[in-house]
């Protein structure tokens, strides 16, 4: 998987991947005491949805722009929208640029919270670093993503997140993500970490989330959003977030949003979502005969 993101910017995974950060980050902000953001493989500030590469594969069109386009999209949205619709203020009817996530967590923070963000293209780290003009609450580093869950964790503040975004064009990037996830855990036990990836093999994804689940990292809850079936070699349909330590009752948010997502977002027969608890107790008032969390289409 050759994955140059400016092709990809917008698109439905983007929407998941973005959509959750806000949520999370909008429930770090409930309480007063500041917090972290680390982007270990944050890219460019933002996407020009207008370019060659964007406008040579449409897939914002399937993404943000008819997330976007839906009417009365649910509250839930409103912290990563609200930021989405705001760098297009000056565009009259569409939207040109879509904001990275290192953008996204920026524009969120409060005066007292911080931004790390790591990227190891040296062109694209010089970008992130212009774009945010000397905005104190942001670092950028030019490092491996993987080299800053050693450098940066733990951080000196008690509280944040992690995200780790790969971009999935070197083999063995699954194993990497396991070992991530696992160093990550050991150096910040309490953070709140976000392990995205792509669903090119439903069997190779699906040994990803087992090796996950027999870390048996408490709290360990896995996201996953599709918009059509999955076929190897195709155009990818589908992906997920392994996140630990969700903050409280993300679960019960994300179970009334990803129906709404896989019915605007689908493209084609197979779409659906999951949402599961790899480890950790079920979430209060549910049973064992209550509905499932996980539900695809076919």
């Amino acid at each position: 998987m050759n994955y140059r993101h400016a092709f990809h910017a917008g698109n439905f995974a983007d929407v998941l991947k973005h959509a959750v950060l806000a949520l999370a980050i909008a429930h770090l902000k409930r309480k007063d005491k500041p917090f972290v953001v680390i982007d270990t493989h944050a890219g460019p500030g933002s996407y020009d949805l207008t370019a060659d590469e964007a406008s040579r594969t449409g897939e914002a069109a399937q993404g943000i722009v008819a997330v976007a386009a839906a009417p009365q999209p649910p509250e839930l949205l409103a912290p990563y929208l609200e930021i989405v619709r705001g760098l297009n203020r000056a565009e009259a009817s569409t939207l040109r640029w879509y904001p990275g996530s290192p953008r996204l967590a920026r524009d969120l923070l409060r005066p007292a919270d911080r931004l790390v963000a790591v990227e190891l293209h040296p062109r694209d780290a010089a970008i992130l670093t212009s774009e945010f003009g000397g905005d104190r609450r942001a670092t950028v580093h030019t490092l491996d993503g993987w080299l800053a869950l050693k450098s940066f964790l733990p951080p000196k503040e008690r509280r944040g997140l992690v995200l780790v975004d790969p971009p999935f064009e070197r083999p063995g990037e699954f194993d990497r993500l396991l070992h991530g996830l696992k160093e990550a855990h050991r150096r910040w036990a309490t953070g709140i970490l976000m392990f995205w990836y792509p669903i090119k093999s439903r069997e190779d994804a699906d040994a990803f989330t087992e090796a996950a689940r027999r870390l048996a990292i408490p709290q360990t809850l896995l996201v996953e959003l599709g918009v059509a079936a999955v076929v190897p070699g195709e155009k990818l349909s589908a992906c997920g977030l392994v996140i630990v330590n969700p903050p409280w009752r993300l679960d019960e948010d994300l179970r009334r949003l990803l129906p709404w997502l896989q019915r605007v977002l689908a493209r084609g027969p197979g779409a659906g979502h999951r949402l599961e608890w790899l480890v950790g107790e079920r979430p209060s008032g549910q049973t064992a005969d209550d509905d499932p969390t996980a539900h695809r289409e076919e």
